[in-house]
């Protein structure tokens, strides 16, 4: 892997371990020479991976819409910021940057971040790892829901299996460089093999 997009809060959240843990995840990134692809902020968990990552010596490149150029948002020493029209075509471009994704813990932005690329995942649009840096627990809920979608019929088991769930960046970072997609069967791939 070469680049990964790393989703996360704009704000650092109540624990100062949510932090430590982006700033891990950031000294991980330039150690194994992964350029990190993010939102483009200077705020919250988003700045503190990306800050991580810069004094590593690591490439960190921000996409970020026109409209939240703001002086105290905007991360002024990214290796490169990509400045772009709306958050639909900042997604797109994330997702063509990078070879992977991670969610560190974050509000409904990153929480729809994380989902779109499963659900890209699941549909196969992408085969590319997705994983969720679980710290303290953070993405206990998530993945629960996970296991009632699948357990209520909502999508079949092995598609539970397209998410790596991690507490320590290291760790998470290993399982996603080994990772193989599993061979999803949809009710689109059962109508394509029929026709």
């Amino acid at each position: 892997m070469e680049r990964i997009c790393v989703y996360a809060g704009s704000n650092p959240g109540n624990k100062p371990l949510y932090r430590e843990a982006a700033r891990e995840l950031g000294k991980c990134l330039a150690m194994r020479g992964i350029e990190l692809v993010y939102g483009g902020s200077r705020l919250g968990l988003m700045g503190a991976v990306a800050e991580t990552a810069l004094a590593g010596g690591g490439r960190v490149i921000g996409v970020m819409p026109t409209a939240l150029f703001r002086g105290e948002m905007v991360h002024q020493s990214l290796t490169q910021l990509i400045e772009v029209a709306d958050m639909h075509e900042r997604k797109a471009k994330m997702m063509e940057l990078s070879d992977g994704f991670i969610a560190l813990p974050g509000g409904y932005g990153t929480l729809e971040e994380v989902f779109e690329v499963l659900s890209w995942g699941q549909l196969g649009i992408h085969k590319k790892p997705i994983g969720l840096l679980n710290i303290d627990g953070y993405y206990e809920p998530v993945l629960d829901m996970i296991q009632k979608a699948v357990s209520e019929g909502f999508f079949p088991k092995d598609h539970g299996q397209i998410v790596i769930c991690e507490s320590a960046p290291a760790r998470l970072l290993a399982l996603m460089e080994q990772y193989q997609p599993p061979a999803l069967q949809t009710k689109w791939t059962e109508l394509a093999e029929r026709k």
